[in-house]
């Protein structure tokens, strides 16, 4: 640090150095340029005594402007002190080469590397997140249960229940929740695979009665030849399976060390929330405290408002879709609606995906028919929740256009897979929302600013008045 310290004071010296040399021919240019009229032969007169030299350049302290010029060169335009030595000034010439460049080129200029300034910034905090995207996951998961879960904190603690006992219960009874959710799909699954899996097996057969007897007109060696082919396939790719099976293994325990962070995490929201906020606003400039101070509740609203109307609409979209998969006769149906309840809070898309699920097993336990009808279902479910459930039940909480929640979505995949596209949606409802408040707050304070202005102005006016007609007799 000492070396670097000194090779900058090192530095400026020199730099200091070239400006007054710069300084001090620009005077003596500008000393020129004053005594250039006076500076030629001496002119005749009649006694050489009364003659008087020009003054010598350094007698010349400081020119204001050079002298005008005779009658002949009035017309000339006058080179300005700021011009470059050695260049003269053309008419047509701009002053300055910043002055050459458009208008709108500039703008464009400017407006292109503050967008590459604050791409390189969004570039370095997404780096971030994904060098420690197990906290931030944790972090994301824990706010979006604690705004389902504190509620019914809130409410007990109106009642009178202790802050610490209202937020343990809470908490433990939505683990206890989603425990049993867990230990229900796990049962149901396991208690069904038998006859599932004889229902595949008889698909499987079906489907290869009708490549043979179908339209394909396949033969069994044609048939065999290709369930060689694919378990050759799958022998020849055993290390790539065995690593995939290894990276399944490692996602499976960061996943559960990210849910141990995230019940951490949430409980500690749940029970002492307010004051984490209030470190959180004490970390801000002073100047945006007051502002974020009034965005932060306004952003927790919309936030409570979007997880509960979610959890809503994706449990409508799992009992209908539920009651068509019982209808047609499809197995496994309530561990499927749960699924497509999970997978719903990914909205648009979320119960779509999850539903195809339910499809493929229509098809291979009950035929192409049976799958097509569950199609039709998801699609008649996706249309209700997008034309009736999204905007009747969140409403005018979270004002983000579908075509905003689809990219959102897709971008949160990309970015971060599953949990980034769940959290996607809720981050653009709270910027949204934080971003209004801001933009009302700031056009608030403009007009209080010109109302006092004008305050100001009338104030003056009066005491001007007030004083006119006090001198008049």
């Amino acid at each position: 640090m000492a070396r670097r310290g000194r090779a900058f004071t090192a530095a400026a010296a020199g730099l200091a150095l070239v400006a007054r040399a710069a300084a001090g021919i620009e005077r003596r240019r500008r000393a020129a340029i004053a005594a250039e009229p006076d500076g030629a032969l001496a002119p005749a007169v009649a006694d050489p005594a009364e003659y008087v030299p020009p003054p010598r350049r350094s007698e010349v302290t400081a020119v204001s402007a050079p002298e005008p010029r005779p009658s002949s060169d009035a017309a000339l335009p006058q080179q300005p002190a700021h011009t470059p030595f050695g260049r003269e000034l053309h008419p047509g010439r701009p002053q300055t080469p910043a002055e050459a460049v458009p208008w709108g080129l500039r703008v464009a200029a400017e407006s292109t590397w503050r967008l590459l300034l604050l791409g390189a910034a969004l570039y370095v905090v997404f780096r971030v997140v994904d060098m420690l995207r197990l906290v931030a996951f944790a972090v994301l998961a824990s706010l979006l249960i604690s705004a389902l879960l504190e509620p019914t904190v809130s409410w007990l603690r109106r009642r009178g229940v202790p802050r610490s006992l209202a937020a343990a219960g809470t908490f433990l009874s939505g683990l206890a929740g989603i425990g049993l959710v867990g230990w229900f799909v796990v049962w149901q699954v396991t208690t069904n695979l038998p006859s599932v899996t004889k229902q595949v097996q008889d698909g499987v057969d079906q489907l290869r009665d009708w490549l043979v007897t179908g339209p394909l007109h396949l033969t069994e060696t044609q048939i065999t030849d290709f369930a060689k082919q694919i378990s050759t396939a799958i022998n020849a790719n055993s290390e790539q399976i065995t690593s995939a099976s290894i990276t399944g293994a490692q996602i499976a325990v960061e996943v559960l060390t990210a849910m141990l962070l995230a019940f951490f995490t949430t409980f500690f929201l749940l029970y002492d929330g307010e004051r984490i906020w209030s470190w959180v606003l004490r970390g801000l400039p002073r100047q945006s405290r007051y502002a974020m101070a009034g965005a932060g509740p306004k952003a927790w609203a919309t936030l409570t408002a979007y997880v509960r109307g979610t959890v809503c609409v994706a449990f409508i979209d799992a009992v209908c879709i539920g009651i068509g998969i019982e209808l047609l006769g499809v197995p496994l149906a309530l561990p499927l609606a749960v699924i497509i309840f999970l997978g719903a809070f990914v909205p648009l898309v979320g119960a779509l995906i999850t539903g195809t699920i339910a499809v493929l097993i229509a098809l291979v336990t009950q035929g192409p028919f049976t799958a097509l009808m569950m199609l039709v279902v998801l699609v008649a479910v996706q249309q209700l929740e997008g034309h009736i459930l999204q905007p009747l039940i969140l409403g005018r909480a979270v004002r983000v256009h579908p075509l905003g929640v689809v990219l959102g979505v897709a971008a949160g995949s990309i970015i971060g897979g599953i949990g980034g596209a769940i959290v996607a949606v809720p981050l653009i409802a709270v910027i949204n929302t934080v971003v209004t408040h801001l933009r009302r707050r700031n056009e608030a304070g403009q007009e209080v600013f010109v109302a006092l202005e004008a305050a100001k102005e009338a104030a003056a006016a009066r005491e001007v008045t007030a004083g006119q007609a006090a001198v008049e007799p």
